[in-house]
């Protein structure tokens, strides 16, 4: 079922994307009265070969534009007469052009239709960031919460130097406000960054290493998290065994879910593990982990009543429960003034961390198959719980994504098409027909190597 939930936010989001940056391009041609023969989403042809498999799932003519939905569900096109793109090539424009056509109108009005999908999904981008942070507003840790009892300095933490009941003061020597901006763009992905720490009487100088974003970009890898108090929120129990789960041992669900099965519930506050003492969440992680497969005595209080559970924890480490972190979260509302504001520079991040992104990967300090992701990889982004926040959030993401995806001068993308159109406005005399189909033909082949690249990455990522 979390599957079917990924692939159907995945597809919502692209098909909301790829629909209205096509848009962009069908209302600038109308606009200078272009005639557009075609407007889908999804391809009605085997993409990238526009003569094979040539058939709609629906489609309605209006006016001289074919609306429809092709059955090829891998993004979608505007067909533009007199332009050569993935449904024509230079052979289909032999004629004389007319003056409908795109290859009619002057420079300037092309390179406007080519930049227009681009600019909606800018436009987009920016609407969506701005309402998500006028509607949320922000919540977040301050420093001052966070360096009451210091930070917890997990894997990733510790390889660079950080420890357990740090507390940071500064990044990249200035003061900084919440929790999230130790993991800001501008800190992981810019150079020289560091971390200002205060240790006991000492004050260090941590040094962020410029290949840190990759290892940091491993879904199993932990960096540092708020030292915390904590009580139990929720004590996992057994689901109803499906059928065939009725013929298999029944203890075993005893066996996978012991705080269950001990007795631990919700709103317990666990004192201690085997008589050693805690008061933070990450001592009762270490000292699980330590037992993993041991019989434990858990102390409790319950209601100010202390008790004691006995249970044998999981090979993992775990015994099955959901902390409640007792840590002050501030939240603060935005005016739209204060929104549109900050809601544009998120959205533009956007666009800048692609940018050092692609020079971290350049570099050779980031991989490519740890920064590229497909569809596969984009969908687990979006969970297998439909959470509408978190929906849009990441489709404002992808839009602006998109948006510098296509602006690349690659042939066969609409940067790729505005260069060509920008060496005609500055020589005044266009590019060959048959130079824009071969580029057309590379970039092609470009985007298709690409694609195979990221859609192995993420199933080889998946399954290795």
């Amino acid at each position: 079922m979390e599957g079917l939930v990924m692939a159907g936010q995945l597809i919502l989001g692209l098909s909301i994307l790829v629909t209205l940056h096509e848009f962009g391009h069908f209302i600038t041609a109308k606009w200078f009265k272009m005639r557009v023969e075609k407007f889908y989403l999804f391809f009605d042809f085997m993409f990238p070969i526009p003569t094979l498999l040539n058939f709609a799932l629906f489609k309605k003519k209006v006016g001289d534009t074919e609306y429809g939905l092709g059955w090829f569900p891998l993004g979608g096109y505007v067909s533009i007469a007199g332009m050569i793109d993935e449904t024509q090539d230079a052979a289909t424009l032999a004629k004389d052009p007319e003056p409908w056509e795109f290859r009619a109108k002057p420079a300037w009005q092309r390179l406007i239709v080519m930049l227009g999908g681009v600019i909606v999904n800018v436009i987009t981008g920016v609407v969506i960031f701005v309402c998500l942070t006028y509607s949320n507003g922000n919540n977040f840790i301050s420093k001052e919460e966070l360096n009451k009892n210091g930070i917890v300095a997990m894997d990733l933490g510790q390889q660079i130097g950080l420890k357990t009941g740090d507390k940071i003061i500064r990044v990249n020597g200035a003061d900084y406000k919440q929790l999230s901006d130790l993991r800001a763009s501008d800190v992981l992905l810019g150079e020289n960054s560091s971390y200002t720490v205060q240790r006991g009487d000492q004050t260090l100088e941590i040094k962020i290493p410029s290949n840190f974003i990759e290892k940091l970009s491993d879904k199993k890898a932990a960096f540092i998290e708020p030292m915390a108090a904590f009580k139990v929120a929720e004590v996992a129990a057994p689901e109803e065994p499906g059928f065939f789960d009725k013929f298999s041992a029944s203890k075993r669900y005893q066996e996978l879910l012991p705080a269950y099965a001990a007795g631990l519930k919700k709103g317990d506050v666990i004192t201690s593990v085997d008589s050693t003492p805690v008061h933070f969440y990450h001592e009762v992680k270490e000292l699980l982990s330590k037992r993993a497969g041991k019989q434990i005595r858990l102390g409790i209080q319950r209601g100010g009543v202390a008790d004691t559970l006995e249970m044998q924890v999981a090979s993992s480490g775990q015994i099955g429960f959901i902390p409640e972190m007792l840590i002050q979260v501030t939240h603060e509302d935005y005016s739209f003034a204060q929104a549109a504001s900050i809601g544009t520079g998120r959205a533009f991040s956007v666009i800048s961390d692609n940018i050092k992104g692609f020079k971290k990967i350049a570099s050779g300090d980031v991989s490519a198959s740890k920064a590229l992701s497909g569809p596969i990889g984009i969908a687990q982004m979006f969970g297998g719980v439909w959470d509408w926040s978190r929906f849009w959030m990441l489709t404002g993401l992808l839009s602006m994504a998109l948006a510098f995806m296509n602006i690349l001068p690659i042939p066969a993308l609409d940067g790729g098409h505005a260069i060509f159109l920008i060496y005609e406005m500055i020589t005044g005399k266009p590019a060959s027909e048959k130079v824009l189909e071969k580029a057309q033909q590379v970039g092609m082949l470009i985007l298709l190597a690409l694609m195979a690249y990221t859609f192995g990455n993420d199933i080889f990522k998946a399954f290795f």
